[in-house]
């Protein structure tokens, strides 16, 4: 304890909920570096948009939401989403001064003394009263088990390792994934590849008509509800469906969008299902999406018998110390920016030694 670094709080990561934790923390008089410190593993701001593929612009971004204090206007549509919103959260950090420190990775948090929690990194350990953990997913993408699945000859990726869709010219691809990132990537591959198949676990869902804010606190209230349960959270998008847009709508009238259900097996060439049918490929496009990455935080014991950690609000119910932003309800942009208010209002009520909210 003498080594570590004493603060307030400790917010781990500086994508939309990281910094949306901030900018509350500021405007409750909470000072950068004396009172919290932000630690991003990231090598810039961005959070994981930074990574995403070029082909994916502005314009195809789904629901981007504003961080709080500062609009993003004038984008163009036309540019790399990873572009737009790493400028964009660039200007945010230095706008508000929240001297995000990266890159630093966190390896464990765990129970310190006097009350405080212990946050382990290369460059040290910070002592906090309290944690708001904004991790996100895109550090733990889930790779699907089939068998087979390591003799396949051919290429297998990730849509975390995808680049765009030209070098994919010439080739037979398999994409694995019924989520907006499958939808995408085929879209985008279909002018380049010799074939493609798309199979899916469940038939996909089409969404007709406008996402109102009613549909959207419906789909909100059906993931916070595993998340009470204890359950590993779904994401949104899961039961909101995928928007009927007019990209969609040529996909699947041009047969690139034609789902077939999951193979059984996959082949030194290819896929295979049960009942002998076969698709010989070059490439299997995992878009299976990520889970939550949370293994520093598997020294404080919150997870529950069902597999996830159960939450009021944010606030990890097995340690009132713990919020998590990015999680289950609060995934989406929208959702991280009101999360990292009520967290703050929490942690607040936590430092003052009131009652935290039930």
């Amino acid at each position: 304890m003498n080594a570590a670094r004493e603060v307030e709080v400790v917010v781990i990561g500086a994508g939309q909920a990281g910094l949306s934790a901030a900018y509350h923390l500021r405007r409750a008089g909470f000072e950068p570096d004396r009172d919290f410190v932000v630690l991003d593993h990231s090598p810039g701001p961005g959070g994981a948009w930074q990574f995403r593929w070029p082909s994916l612009t502005f314009g195809k971004v789904h629901g981007m939401h504003a961080l709080p204090g500062m609009e993003l206007t004038d984008a163009d549509p036309a540019r790399p989403s990873s572009e737009v919103v790493r400028e964009y959260f660039d200007r945010y950090e230095r706008a508000f001064g929240l001297r995000v420190r990266r890159p630093v990775d966190v390896r464990a948090v765990r129970e310190g003394t006097a009350g405080r929690l212990l946050v382990e990194t290369p460059d040290g350990t910070w002592a906090a009263r309290a944690l708001i953990n904004a991790t996100g997913t895109w550090d733990r993408p889930f790779w699907p088990r089939y068998p087979g699945q390591e003799t396949f000859r051919g290429r297998q990726l990730h849509t975390a390792q995808y680049a765009g869709p030209e070098e994919f010219a010439g080739r037979r691809v398999v994409v694995v994934g019924g989520g907006a990132s499958g939808t995408q990537h085929l879209l985008e591959l279909a002018p380049y590849a010799a074939a493609t198949t798309w199979v899916t676990r469940r038939p996909p869902v089409f969404r007709e008509g406008p996402f109102d804010q009613d549909a959207g606190r419906a789909a909100v209230a059906l993931v916070e509800e595993r998340v009470r349960q204890g359950l590993p959270p779904r994401s949104v998008v899961s039961v909101t469906g995928l928007p009927l847009n007019d990209a969609i709508r040529r996909g699947l009238a041009e047969g690139v969008l034609d789902r077939r259900p999951m193979f059984d097996r996959v082949v030194p060439d290819g896929v295979e299902w049960r009942d002998g049918r076969k698709v010989v490929a070059d490439v299997i496009l995992w878009a299976t999406g990520f889970r939550a990455a949370l293994d520093h935080l598997a020294p404080l014991g919150l997870r529950e018998p069902g597999g996830g950690i159960r939450l009021e609000g944010t606030r990890a119910v097995a340690d009132p110390q713990v919020h998590l932003l990015g999680y289950g309800p609060s995934a989406s942009t929208i959702g991280a920016n009101r999360a990292g208010r009520a967290a703050v209002r929490d942690i607040r009520r936590l430092l003052a030694g009131e009652p935290v909210a039930a």
